[in-house]
């Protein structure tokens, strides 16, 4: 039996709908007192802790954090309906982006009752940020060649290895390294691997960037030497770790900022043709109806996950066709730009397009979820 490829979805909610209302007024009103300059990947590539604190202050970070770990015990449509609006006038959000989006979701589920106490109270007030450590030199998605490894020493473990396109990792708190705890068995290669909480201001972690062709930092390298992480910060349980990282990336895998990073090119490039600056073309037209279908198949992961159901079929067709959409609306809106376009225009396709990259570094490649998305459908 094959597995469907989009979760069933509910009719729309009145209450969301008034919650988006909400986030675009207050968004409207940040924009015209110039707390931000809206642009483009700003997930990733725009930190800004007071606009998180902001946001944190209307119950906007930490949504979906029960109240007894001092969140706000509301749903995970509420929270896709805010990171909706956030991410298309392209705000501000990456101090709060994966405290968020992966980091709590994780200690909730994994987390010891120490570690949801200590962390997640400050990721719901905005003031705590958090990095990802899976990917390596020479690894890529294949997270089960890490080289990372933690060794078991008195009253904790010593952790050596380097995390590389680690987004965030210079201003974060902490991030949770995935590191081989047992040696490869070549027939098991999944097993032996563990999630730890490593503090980034430890002893022995040399965090090094990598600058985009932009030269924006927001990448970088990870050393971690002889690391020092006490017992109390191991994430689950030891050996779990794969089970634990494949849970965490179903969080991150149908976000809507897989297709709406660069949606604020998409919509100047409207603005341009509608003033007569830029011939109408086709294209743009279909941009947005790919959106429109982006934006359904990634609410019905939202309210699958919400269920606690599976959903990684349609989370990775979410990611691969997203991935490619922002990427193709970059070139489309570079393609398009006239002499005439203003000067925020301008800018704004010039970051779009030296942005373009990078989106293929996100968290796993083309290929391997497309492997992901054959084996769910009984392809193969």
């Amino acid at each position: 039996m094959r597995t469907p490829l989009v979760p069933s979805a509910s009719a729309p909610d009145p209450a969301t709908a008034a919650l988006r209302a909400q986030v675009r007024e207050f968004l409207r009103q940040q924009i015209e007192a110039g707390a931000f300059t809206p642009g483009v990947d700003t997930w990733l590539t725009r930190w800004d802790p007071d606009f998180t604190r902001a946001l944190a202050e209307r119950g906007w970070v930490g949504m979906t954090i029960p109240v007894e770990y001092g969140g706000h015990g509301r749903t995970f449509m509420e929270r896709f309906v805010v990171t909706e609006e956030l991410l298309a006038v392209g705000a501000p959000v990456a101090a709060q982006w994966v405290a968020d989006r992966q980091a709590a979701p994780s200690l909730l589920r994994y987390g010891t009752e120490q570690q949801k106490r200590r962390f997640l109270p400050g990721i719901a007030r905005g003031e705590i940020c958090w990095a990802i450590g899976m990917s390596e030199p020479e690894s890529g998605s294949d997270l089960a060649s890490v080289r990372t490894r933690a060794v078991r020493v008195d009253g904790g473990w010593s952790i050596t290895g380097t995390k590389l396109w680690t987004s965030g990792a210079h201003h974060a708190d902490a991030f949770f390294a995935l590191a081989r705890t047992a040696p490869l068995d070549p027939a098991h290669r999944h097993d032996g691997l563990s999630q730890f909480i490593v503090l980034l201001d430890s002893p022995g972690v040399t965090i090094r960037p990598i600058l985009s062709m932009s030269g924006d930092h927001h990448f970088n390298e990870v050393q971690l030497e002889d690391v020092f992480v006490p017992d109390d910060l191991v994430l689950g349980t030891i050996g779990d770790g794969w089970t634990q990282v494949t849970s965490e990336l179903g969080f991150e895998r149908s976000g809507p900022e897989r297709f709406l990073s660069t949606f604020t090119l998409l919509a100047a490039t409207v603005d341009e043709v509608a003033a007569g600056r830029i011939p109408a073309d086709p294209r743009i037209g279909a941009q947005v109806g790919r959106l429109i279908g982006l934006h359904q198949m990634s609410t019905a992961v939202s309210e699958a996950l919400e269920r606690q159901e599976s959903a990684e079929v349609a989370a990775s067709v979410v990611k691969v066709l997203g991935t490619a959409t922002e990427g193709d609306i970059a070139d489309l809106a570079e393609e398009l730009r006239g002499e005439d376009a203003p000067a925020g225009y301008t800018a704004l396709v010039a970051a779009g397009a030296m942005q373009r990259p990078g989106f293929t570094l996100r968290g796993g490649t083309s290929e391997i979820l497309r492997g992901v998305i054959a084996r769910g459908l009984g392809m193969r």
